[in-house]
């Protein structure tokens, strides 16, 4: 009988051309079905809630695969880290019901950027966080990041290259905050343009700076024109945070302000 397993994963991005499966580098996928193919004695084909980009981090990625052998859930877990590289963790496995799907099933997406915003960078985060020299005002970005709340078209903050067939998207929720030397972008919305948090992100540090006005945001989204926003923000300050599913699915969730130690 198959059954169906949901994995949490959990990932320092760095080292790696992203999530997807790439036939000419390492890939967070590769190594994670490798590990898991040799748990299952067979192939295994993993489905992801969101894929993630080179260099990006991840503390609550959420995957589901199929298989037809019997393993006690520990060994999905702590059989499969075994033969994980230290970057990438296996942190938790549940078994679903066949019509859960890591990604059509999740209802919202969380994503935090990390900014470091001190004169010296650390040597320490270096490829954790995005260095800022420049002192942000966090205040004035969290007041500027509330026009993006709402189903609005995210035109300017897409990538070029994004193949979404519309930039309609549903920001549910934004806020910037300070803790010491690191400003947190945290923002939760119905799915995510390609690009699209690292856009506002770069955007929001314009603003932060002094360089735009508290307004722009709401400017750029009536211009729907990405030549207009801020530049894309470095992928190392960049964490998927949670896919969310419907509370009766029981899918554990990160709490946000775990990551990065606020």
């Amino acid at each position: 009988m198959t059954k169906r397993i949901a994995l949490g994963v959990e990932y320092q991005g760095t080292g790696y051309c992203g999530w997807q499966r790439q036939s000419h580098c390492d890939s967070v996928q590769g190594w994670v079905e490798k590990a898991l193919t040799e748990i299952a004695d067979h192939q295994v084909e993993l489905h992801c809630a969101g894929r993630t980009d080179t260099g990006v981090h991840a503390v609550g990625q959420v995957v589901h695969f199929e298989t037809a052998n019997s393993r006690p859930l520990k060994a999905w877990v702590q059989g499969a880290n075994t033969k994980l590289p230290y970057d990438i963790r296996i942190a938790w496995a549940k078994e679903v019901e066949d019509d859960f799907h890591a990604r059509f099933s999740a209802v919202a997406r969380q994503y935090r950027y990390v900014i470091f915003n001190r004169a010296v960078h650390s040597a320490v985060l270096a490829d954790r966080v995005t260095w800022e020299p420049q002192w942000l005002d966090h205040d004035i970005m969290h007041r500027a990041a509330q026009a993006l709340i709402g189903e609005q078209d995210f035109s300017s903050f897409r990538a070029a290259a994004c193949q979404a067939s519309h930039a309609m998207r549903e920001v549910q929720q934004v806020t910037v905050s300070r803790r010491g030397d690191f400003v947190f972008i945290d923002i939760q919305a119905n799915a995510f343009l390609h690009h699209m948090v690292r856009n506002i992100s770069g955007t929001l540090m314009e603003i932060g700076r002094g360089e735009k006005s508290e307004s722009w945001v709401e400017t750029l989204l009536k211009q729907r024109d990405r030549t207009q926003a801020g530049v894309t923000a470095p992928a190392s300050g960049l964490y998927f945070v949670n896919a969310l599913y419907p509370d009766e699915l029981e899918i554990p969730r990160v709490p946000v302000n775990e990551v990065l130690w606020q």
